[in-house]
């Protein structure tokens, strides 16, 4: 089965139990993970590679669903030619990012921006004591952007506190 911080007879049942339910009320999960972990736990019948997946969190933003997995099992996410994503596509009708939880803030970043290059990537230090990360990205911006740039914002400040800043930069 998925492996989540919700009990496995909770997941199977959809009866949370009162230390699930704490757990919920607590906000260390939320609503969307439950119903993200409902989908993968139906989806291992057909897949059984995702017995091994250890699902961390899912965020949410705009048309775009971010679930995030253990860095080692986002291969797993994206086998299959593709299917599960598909699948799960088809039952939130969000378009679906699979993100490695617990790496660098680099592969996030350059996972959020998939399937656009990034040049660098920089921390500027802000006089206030805050920071942002600045994200530079090759040639002109594009009229048709692949990748909505402020959904990518929220995504990344929400997961893991991040403050981005996009520019572009011909060579």
């Amino acid at each position: 089965m998925v492996k989540t911080l919700l009990d496995n007879f909770c997941v199977k049942s959809g009866v949370l139990c009162a230390r699930c339910e704490e757990k919920l009320r607590k906000g260390q999960i939320t609503d969307l993970d439950l119903k993200i972990v409902r989908i993968l736990f139906e989806l291992e019948k057909q897949f059984p590679m995702l017995q091994d997946v250890s699902f961390e969190r899912a965020v949410e933003s705009g048309d775009v669903l971010a679930i995030l997995v253990s860095k080692q099992d986002v291969g797993k996410m994206l086998s299959s030619g593709g299917k599960i994503v598909r699948a799960i596509v088809k039952e939130t009708r969000k378009r679906v990012k699979i993100l490695g939880y617990g790496g660098d803030s680099r592969q996030l970043i350059e996972d959020l921006f998939s399937p656009i290059s990034i040049l660098t990537i920089n921390t500027i230090w802000l006089p206030d004591d805050t920071r942002e990360t600045k994200v530079i990205l090759d040639g002109r911006r594009p009229k048709h952007v692949p990748v909505d740039f402020e959904i990518v914002k929220r995504l990344a400040k929400e997961i893991s506190g991040m403050t981005l800043r996009v520019e572009f930069e011909e060579r």
